[in-house]
């Protein structure tokens, strides 16, 4: 039989050698329902009652084959199953493994509260004719969700799904039953409802990775209560996914029953539920249904949505009244923005909102357009042509600092709650600041102390580096960004953003600008955004919090321009082959432009360290022999970096020269980053028309030289011909000279 793969790590000694693959354990699925169960009796005694424990001693209690098809189940979506339908070759015939579920209160006969579940099992022909016998008149030709959508409203489910059960087809069907409990259960390992345990075998394969040294685990739910709580609005949260129409108005229905959150991590879940129902009745047209929904939650987006439909309405005297109540006591930064805004802009006579007033007001700088594909890196490059430090950093800086500031408190003293989880447990449920004030407040004073403060950031990244942890990646171009940072920066402001990331770690996460600059000794953040870009708020408040801290935080808008003094380097390879992750470049060849003129170039041979194909050799002239001698690519890596400089790298498909570069400096465990321009893509866009835009072509139609074609150099030097005609109708279109 054949089972799923997991990829083993490349071997890089060995170069060349493929990946091998290993068989996942034929009752791979077993054990991880196993190691589930096991883990929840040991962690969660405080929280099961004695159905759940009657759960885990009656499936230990059923034969091995039993155990595997009822977690075949327990993988798979939806609850009700046909017997026929179930072939697992390595359970052989499932009839009695079924039949001994039954026995056991593992399976059981469709009920009434399996109607939903009946009605998306059924083909369209078996629920056309049950609805035929009692209802006639029934269009043949009618498609399923219409038939569903009708017997939903019409039909009595009891005598449905009885009806249902006496069918030919009926016969054969049965539920997993306990399903509930089974649910709850891994709720209680994963922390929210899901179908089936695809984490363990994504584990297996080596897709997720886990921490298999951590031996601290905390339960994240601390009472019955607090976990039965939670998994209400958790199972509500799922339903309210649905796609049908039905179920999201009977799920809004039923909205007044929902319970009154003692926990906080509950009424997140509910605040979610609120929003995310609420969106979805609106767009099915029930506004006044949207609005007691979003009432029901307490997040800054349903209090807007709130607003916006009282206003809509013609409630403006309600509205008013809202926003008022909301300004005069906010529960957070947010929603006090938020209302702020609304209020001035629906009440006051503003013409526009806080956001376009801080992108209208913001400092412009004028980029080059080739730099269009990535604004931010434009920027960086912008920003230390004109001697600034900038390190392009949005979230990374502030979560690093965060991390290395606490390490210890957070990962060696900190548990998590499975083994899955990276985030410490104190900051998933918001706890971190109250369960270990005495020693964050210990730390925030060393901050007072510079050197003190770098060297603990300096120890943490040296002990830990590449470590996972839930809360940042480790990037080496962050931490010269953070080092930098932590030199310059005033600590008062530090200490206040560290603070609040305690204190409030989910909601402080996201949102920070893109650029962090040191000019003259002072750090600057700083948002980008280009012509049709909007400045959200969360990233309005982010830039509020950090002035407010003591920094200089601001946007800058970028306006798109023919830049005369910007340096490309136009560059073609030659290759072993167009595909594969194991052909390699075998001659380089780079031609340098700035305004408008070839100021130098680049040509080597490469040895491409293995045979070159008579294809290519017949295409290009390029054979094993001429570059026997020919240095390797580690040899000529450094003077290639050093001619690129910070220029924008450019070529005719510059998606395949940029490949195969980038891909020799990462087997050397280097990276090469660098904006990109097509002249292919640009000619097309600029110069329409032409049958071809292959390089032969365009330069047989612009008279462009191209004697030794499929030589790298020969190929950059007409491809900089191209760009030169690329820059001079964009300079026509812009209305300027491009040679300036």
């Amino acid at each position: 039989m054949t089972e799923p793969l997991a990829w083993d790590e490349f071997d890089q000694s060995q170069p060349g050698r493929e990946r091998r693959l290993r068989d996942l354990p034929t009752f791979y699925y077993h054990g991880h329902f196993v190691e589930l169960l096991g883990f929840v009796r040991e962690h969660y005694a405080h929280i099961l009652d004695e159905s759940h424990r009657q759960f885990i001693d009656g499936f230990s209690s059923l034969s091995r084959e039993a155990q595997c098809l009822y977690v075949r189940l327990v993988n798979r979506k939806g609850r009700l199953f046909s017997a026929g339908g179930l072939s697992y070759p390595e359970l052989g015939n499932t009839r009695p493994l079924i039949e001994e579920l039954h026995a056991n209160g593992f399976a059981a006969v469709p009920a009434a509260r399996h109607f939903e579940d009946l009605l998306k099992h059924l083909t369209r022909a078996a629920l056309y004719d049950l609805l035929a016998v009692r209802f006639a008149g029934l269009p043949r030709s009618a498609k399923k969700a219409d038939l569903v959508a009708f017997a939903s409203t019409h039909c009595d489910r009891q005598e449905f799904v009885r009806d249902a059960r006496s069918s030919t087809a009926g016969r054969k069907l049965f539920v997993q039953a306990r399903a509930d409990t089974a649910s709850f259960l891994t709720f209680l390992f994963f922390g929210r409802v899901q179908d089936g345990l695809s984490q363990f075998t994504m584990r297996d394969l080596g897709l997720v990775r886990v921490d298999g040294s951590r031996q601290a685990f905390e339960a994240r739910f601390a009472e019955r209560g607090e976990a039965l709580e939670q998994f209400v609005f958790a199972r509500l949260l799922k339903r309210a996914e649905a796609r049908d129409e039905h179920a999201i108005r009977s799920l809004a229905a039923a909205a007044g029953d929902w319970p009154d959150p003692e926990w906080p991590a509950a009424a997140a879940l509910r605040d979610r539920l609120a929003e995310r129902l609420g969106r979805r009745l609106e767009k099915l047209g029930e506004s006044e249904l949207a609005l007691d929904v979003y009432r029901r939650g307490e997040s800054t987006a349903a209090t807007e949505r709130v607003v916006r439909i009282l206003l809509a309405s013609g409630r403006r005297d309600e509205a008013r009244a809202y926003l008022e109540a909301l300004m005069a006591d906010p529960r957070n930064d947010e929603e006090a923005l938020i209302a702020r805004d609304l209020f001035a802009l629906r009440f006051e006579n503003k013409r526009t909102s806080a956001l376009t007033d801080a992108l209208r007001a913001a400092e412009t700088i004028d980029i080059d357009e080739s730099g269009s594909g990535s604004p931010e890196r434009a920027a960086v490059r912008y920003f230390k042509a004109r001697g600034m430090c900038a390190f392009r950093v949005e979230n990374a800086l502030w979560r690093t600092l965060f991390g290395l500031t606490f390490w210890d408190i957070l990962f060696e003293a900190g548990a998590v709650n499975s083994p899955f989880d990276a985030l410490p447990a104190a900051l998933r449920d918001g706890r971190f600041a109250t369960v270990n004030a005495d020693a964050i407040g210990a730390r925030l004073e060393l901050l007072d102390d510079r050197a003190a403060f770098k060297r603990i950031l300096l120890r943490a990244s040296i002990a830990h580096y590449g470590t996972p942890n839930g809360v940042f990646r480790w990037r080496r171009s962050v931490l010269d960004a953070l080092f930098e940072f932590v030199a310059v920066a005033p600590i008062e402001g530090i200490r206040t953003m560290l603070d609040r990331f305690c204190r409030d770690y989910t909601g402080s996460r996201y949102g920070y600008p893109d650029l962090l600059l040191i000019d003259e000794g002072q750090p600057r953040f700083v948002e980008i955004k280009t012509d049709g870009d909007c400045l959200r708020r969360n990233q309005m408040l982010r830039l509020e919090q950090l002035t407010a801290a003591g920094f200089d935080a601001d946007v800058v808008r970028i306006r798109w321009t023919l830049d005369p003094g910007q340096v490309y380097v136009v560059v073609d390879v030659e290759t072993t082959g167009g595909r594969g992750e194991h052909h390699r470049v075998t001659e380089i060849g780079a031609v340098k432009v700035r305004d408008g003129q070839v100021i130098d170039r680049f040509s080597t041979l490469i040895n491409p360290q293995r045979t070159i194909p008579p294809g290519i050799t017949r295409l290009t002239g390029i054979s094993s022999e001429l570059v026997r001698d020919a240095p390797y690519f580690v040899d000529i890596a450094e003077d290639f970096t050093t001619f690129m400089g910070d220029a924008i790298f450019v070529a005719h498909n510059v998606e395949f020269d940029y490949r195969f570069v980038s891909a020799e400096y990462k087997r050397l465990g280097r990276t090469f980053r660098h904006a990109k321009l097509c002249t292919c893509a640009s000619m097309r866009r600029l110069y329409p028309g032409h049958r071809s835009y292959s390089l032969n072509s365009l330069c047989a139609a612009y008279g462009i030289p191209l004697e030794n074609h499929h030589r790298a150099l020969c190929d950059a030097e007409a491809a900089a011909e191209l760009l030169l005609l690329i820059n001079e109708k964009r300079a026509a279109d812009m209305g300027y000279d491009a040679r300036g």
